[in-house]
């Protein structure tokens, strides 16, 4: 039996699973690490802790499986893509902080390089709107900002990379710094139609090519674990953003095959096959993944605050003592009655794309209750994902006729008959909810012969329940028009 290690490295927590060779976890571990929010609007991570972590959770999965690692045939790793960091390539010490994905602080950047027309080229060459979302422009703000550092980026004595890089520049013990085309396609640096970083955008957003790291496939071996975290050399055999890793994960394998992952954030993929399809509904056309000389292509939209609603209701209103009690507050109530949440904490994402949108809610009265805020909490998350569906149909041209659904709350079943019935089709839950660690290990299990092709994996793919949908047509629409009123609201909240 071949078993396969997957590190997921998410944004709010390192995971690692084992799974055996029909795609069934042996073991995992899980360590939850700081959220830094240094100004608003600002969001970092502590990279060491970010390794620490997930070697951490990695030693712990081993040990729990009863084992010490060379039974292991592979190593995947998947990631929070635009997360940055930049490291001394001497010592591999981190200059400062990680700039988390979710962070806008380079929003003004972006709002003059657009001012100057240059939306549309950065469109063209790399498939994304020009956001402060992605990595480009974060890079270039730890140059600008960190002293010194732009020399020394200059002179090739710093490396950058997305947090698939910073990982497996620490497995290998500092041998390789590399990205997989999924990742690099997340940058704003990469040109997906030549396959290669792009001088004209580098020089755009003044970032030196001796800081970017080589950019090879998804699915191939990378080198071996050098870490005393694995007291054996393990091949690292593939990586991938996480959406592309669930999009794998979930066997879209297909042209026209949806996925949406509910973490974090909330992130529904289409694959497109080998041919990149520029979206007119502001949706991102991104790598998927490249295995030996085939790269598959997919649209994306992203919303960024998905899950992480629902730690908002934990954490910042205390109105739940856990995530998962959010159902049960939610189930007090029949319906929001006319309540509306749009979490727009940092912007919003596809299709709107305006980093100065705000949280709003709006409907309340004196009967409002805090079951009614948790339901509308709840779905925020269905309505933003019927947003980026809409968008994608009317992209390609398809109707969809399923969506494969995986991550966290999806084990939330009021959550995913809202999405069936607000969406108006059936939404099939894995068997496995954690795909993208799953695919991260399709991915690197490919690699060293675990599998013989993705055929062969395809014919695993199992769904453990089908959600239908069963609202009233005219229902739907009175929902919907009513959140498209509450997103207007939110939009442009802060004055530039």
């Amino acid at each position: 039996m071949a078993l396969v290690l997957a590190l997921d490295q998410g944004t709010t927590s390192s995971r690692a699973i084992i799974f055996d060779d029909a795609g069934a976890i042996i073991a995992s571990a899980q360590k939850e690490f700081r959220q830094h929010y240094p100004r608003p609007g600002w969001v970092e991570h502590d990279p060491v802790e970010i390794w620490e972590t997930q070697a951490g959770v990695a030693a712990v999965a081993m040990k729990n499986a009863g084992l010490s690692g060379p039974e292991i045939a592979a190593l995947g790793v998947t990631n929070q893509r635009e997360t940055t960091v930049v490291w001394e390539r001497a010592t591999g010490r981190p200059i400062c902080n990680a700039i988390v994905w979710q962070d806008r602080r380079t929003a003004p950047v972006c709002h003059r390089l657009r001012g100057e027309g240059l939306g549309p080229l950065i469109r063209h060459k790399t498939g994304l709107v020009l956001d402060a979302y992605f990595s480009g422009t974060k890079v270039a703000w730890i140059l600008d900002n960190v002293p010194n550092a732009r020399k020394m980026a200059e002179e090739g004595f710093l490396a950058f990379g997305t947090i698939d890089s910073w990982l497996i520049w620490n497995l290998t013990g500092g041998a390789r710094h590399i990205t997989d085309c999924s990742n690099a396609s997340r940058t704003m640096l990469y040109n997906i139609n030549t396959g290669d970083w792009d001088d004209e955008l580098l020089r755009i957003l003044n970032v030196p090519r001796a800081v970017l790291p080589e950019v090879r496939g998804s699915s191939e071996v990378y080198g071996e674990t050098h870490s005393p975290s694995f007291p054996v050399p393990i091949p690292i055999g593939g990586a991938a953003g996480d959406q592309q890793a669930a999009l794998f994960g979930q066997m879209c394998a297909a042209p026209g095959m949806v996925k949406n992952t509910y973490g974090t954030g909330c992130f529904m993929l289409m694959n497109t096959g080998t041919t990149p399809v520029a979206s007119a509904n502001h949706l991102l056309t991104t790598v998927a993944w490249k295995i030996g000389k085939k790269t598959d292509y997919a649209l994306e939209g992203s919303v960024f605050i998905g899950g992480a609603v629902v730690q908002w209701l934990r954490d910042g209103l205390g109105i739940i003592g856990s995530s998962a009690d959010v159902e049960a507050l939610a189930l007090q109530v029949q319906d929001t009655e006319g309540v509306y949440l749009v979490p727009a904490f940092s912007g919003l994402g596809a299709p709107h794309w305006d980093p100065y949108a705000r949280g709003t809610l709006v409907g309340m009265t004196r009967g409002t209750k805090a079951a009614h805020i948790a339901r509308a909490a709840l779905e925020s998350i269905a309505y933003q994902s019927l947003d980026l569906l809409d968008c994608m149909t009317a992209d390609s041209r398809i109707d969809i006729e399923e969506l494969r659904v995986d991550g966290g709350a999806t084990a939330n079943d009021t959550l995913m008959q809202f999405q069936a019935d607000i969406l108006g089709v059936p939404v099939a839950r894995p068997p496995v909810l954690e795909t993208t660690a799953l695919g991260a290990a399709y991915l690197a299990g490919l690699a060293v012969g675990c599998w013989k092709g993705v055929d062969e994996i395809n014919h695993r793919t199992a769904v453990a329940k089908k959600f239908l949908p069963s609202m009233d047509k005219e229902k739907v629409e009175q929902l919907t028009r009513g959140w498209k009123r509450a997103v207007e609201r939110s939009r442009n909240w802060v004055e530039t």
